[in-house]
């Protein structure tokens, strides 16, 4: 079996991919070591349960700003150094160490590791995993969860873009593959890289076992689920809140999962409650434990505005943590998205981007309609089971290494 080294330059707790592929290839019977930086404290507590679980094995590099404070602290430095130098004078040579606070010691570290394979998770791991495969004269691959270069703005000349797309345009046609979590992103990014091939993979999770039991009771109220890491604007929930507060008197409660800090978005929903809106925000959990509770509420929102390239054409993790769960989907109209529910019509409804007139008669619909919800959600649960999981996604990706590896 092969040594593989898995690069992020995030937390495992932040990183379904990077632990589904990790998870296969130990289970393949293949050494695997992930190497991964600090990005905030409630991942890393996360993390420990997380880690005690798998059979592959971990390091984190690049510092703690509790418990490892001067490493931190070298590593914002360069890392602003490296931007200044990069973002401000323009210098290409800088921009590998200016994408990710941990860049330098995802480098350090993973050169230490002589492995069959390299394969990096976040843009910020790119630069390792090449450098790494470099000196071994190894392959690498990288996983474009993401359409990275484009996730802040769509304007070639925004810092944020031009940044990243040093670090692509250098380090992409280094891999010897390349997969994306959308056919989207994998089109986007063929037209700025025509040798490349980009392979999807969807943002599946495997088969849950969890117990699932529709309820078909109009007098039950309908329950909204939208879970993500960050709780915050540009993530389309003001639409739902609008479109709630014009349907109030219909029972129908609002359950956000994710890290909501303190801030304008914080107080805006709390003013929302005010208005008789029922409203619930739960910590971030484990990804281990997602599926479970997702399974006690009736409908998954994917509200994604759209705002960027990256966003129109992102398949989150979300729509597919719904569908492990059983939920019906409503989901915006963003270009991936509108594709998803035109494949598979029968798993929930598409609403027009910020249009909260057209999510407010989805959600009256499946609120006066519960033998359609009750339809819907046998359908997704029978879609979780036979082909919208990791069981029959990884096929792709151990097939897919099994070339490179041979």
């Amino acid at each position: 079996m092969a040594d593989i080294v898995l690069v992020s330059s995030g937390q495992p707790s932040l990183n379904p991919r990077l632990v589904k592929e990790a998870d296969t290839l130990a289970t393949n019977g293949h050494n695997v070591l992930v190497i991964y930086a600090y990005w905030n404290n409630w991942a890393t507590q996360l993390d420990e349960d997380l880690l005690s679980k798998r059979q592959w094995k971990a390091i984190r590099v690049g510092g703690h700003p509790q418990h490892n404070k001067l490493v931190y602290l070298i590593s914002r430095l360069i890392f602003k150094t490296a931007g200044v130098a990069a973002k401000t004078l323009k210098l290409a040579n800088f921009a590998y160490l200016a994408n990710a606070r941990s860049s330098y010691f995802l480098i350090r570290e993973a050169k230490k590791h002589k492995a069959d394979l390299y394969i990096g998770h976040n843009l910020g791991a790119l630069p390792a995993v090449a450098k790494a495969a470099h000196k071994f004269h190894r392959p690498c691959g990288f996983d474009v969860e993401d359409m990275h270069r484009y996730e802040a703005s769509n304007d070639d000349q925004n810092p944020d873009v031009w940044l990243k797309a040093q670090v692509e345009n250098k380090y992409f046609p280094l891999v010897s593959y390349l997969t994306v979590s959308s056919d989207q992103i994998g089109d986007a990014y063929i037209k700025i890289f025509p040798g490349k091939k980009f392979t999807t993979l969807r943002n599946v999770f495997p088969k849950s076992t969890v117990v699932v039991s529709p309820s078909a009771d109009n007098k039950a109220p309908l329950k909204l689920l939208w879970c993500s890491q960050t709780i915050g604007t540009m993530r389309g929930l003001e639409v739902v809140v609008e479109a709630l507060l014009t349907i109030k008197n219909l029972g129908i409660e609002l359950h956000l999962l994710g890290d909501l800090p303190d801030g304008e978005f914080k107080e805006y929903l709390e003013a929302a409650k005010t208005k008789g809106l029922k409203i619930f925000n739960y910590a971030p959990i484990s990804s281990d434990a997602l599926i479970d509770f997702a399974a006690q509420f009736d409908i998954g929102l994917a509200t994604e505005p759209g705002f960027s390239i990256n966003n129109d054409a992102a398949l989150s993790n979300k729509i597919f943590t719904y569908i492990q769960a059983g939920l019906a989907i409503i989901a915006s109209d963003t270009s991936a998205q509108k594709q998803f529910l035109g494949d598979y019509p029968a798993i929930g409804k598409v609403y027009e981007k910020g249009n909260m007139d057209e999510l407010a008669a989805i959600l009256t619909y499946y609120q006066q309609n519960r033998a359609e919800l009750l339809n819907t959600k046998n359908n997704v649960i029978q879609l979780a089971q036979t082909e919208l999981n990791w069981e029959t996604e990884s096929k792709k990706f151990t097939e897919l290494l099994r070339n490179i590896l041979s």
